[in-house]
């Protein structure tokens, strides 16, 4: 979930100026937390929260009133999850956009197998996302996280996406030059695990994903979830250390509460 979150406040203030390089502050004046950090935070409380049922129900219940707490984040909510957020019955709405994989990387942490990351992800994302592609967008992020934690290597996590979920044909600097703004799910994740992929450090790993330009925030956070158990195997790096307390810093007293909660359950990485 952190590295979720790094990499959401990585991308925030490239999300509507993007830059196609990776040379740039890391984070930049201006970064923050967005929908992308408060989404993922409320995945993490429903799991908790849950135990061994009811977790759909339960994540209702925590992304609303994490709306409701934080109304205006940076970036705002999309206007189809708005009104999900307020209305008096909410239901999925058919979406296949991004905010599915961008929220689902708890239930690839707390997941003590892959099927189980497969069904928590399903289940997160139907509550909203439930056309086929939202599914199938956090049902690959959420099983990237479950292998890079338990200590997959990249070639394992290759094909595994190639396998069930997306050809991965196009390497960052193939994608870079053409990739605009994107939000759905097909559009967004393939990228983002692409960037992972190539990646040579938890940072490069960010810098890469910011650098492609697109939905940036949601790009970086998708790569930074799975980054962060796959770099932090071996432990932390001075890298690692220095991005996680700043977001920490950057996150309200209540959010930095659940995410030690968080770690407290089931560790750093």
């Amino acid at each position: 979930m952190i590295g979720a979150i790094i990499g959401d406040i990585a991308g925030s203030t490239y999300e509507f100026n993007n830059i196609k390089t990776k040379r740039f502050p890391l984070p930049a004046p201006g970064s923050c937390y967005t929908d992308d950090s408060l989404m993922t935070i409320a995945v993490a409380r429903a799991l908790m929260r849950a135990g061994n049922g009811g977790f759909s129900a339960a994540l209702t219940e925590e992304m609303r009133e994490m709306a409701r707490r934080y109304p205006h984040p940076m970036g705002g909510y999309g206007g189809r999850f708005e009104s999900w957020l307020t209305s008096p019955e909410p239901k999925p709405y058919g979406s296949y956009g991004n905010g599915s994989a961008m929220r689902v990387s708890p239930c690839g942490e707390a997941a003590t197998s892959l099927e189980q990351a497969l069904v928590l992800a399903r289940q997160s994302s139907e509550i909203t996302h439930n056309h086929p592609q939202g599914i199938k967008g956090a049902q690959a992020v959420a099983s990237a996280v479950y292998l890079a934690r338990a200590g997959a290597g990249k070639k394992a996590i290759r094909d595994l996406m190639e396998t069930h979920f997306y050809p991965l044909k196009r390497t960052v600097d193939e994608i870079r030059p053409f990739y605009s703004f994107d939000t759905t799910c097909q559009g967004t994740v393939p990228q983002a695990i692409t960037a992972f992929l190539e990646s040579v450090s938890f940072e490069d790993a960010l810098r890469t994903a910011v650098s492609l330009g697109g939905d940036s925030d949601t790009l970086a956070a998708i790569t930074g979830a799975i980054a962060w158990p796959f770099y932090a195997q071996n432990g932390m790096d001075g890298a690692m250390r220095r991005l996680r307390a700043i977001a920490m810093a950057l996150l309200p007293r209540t959010l930095r509460s659940i995410v030690d909660e968080w770690e407290g359950r089931y560790g750093i990485c």
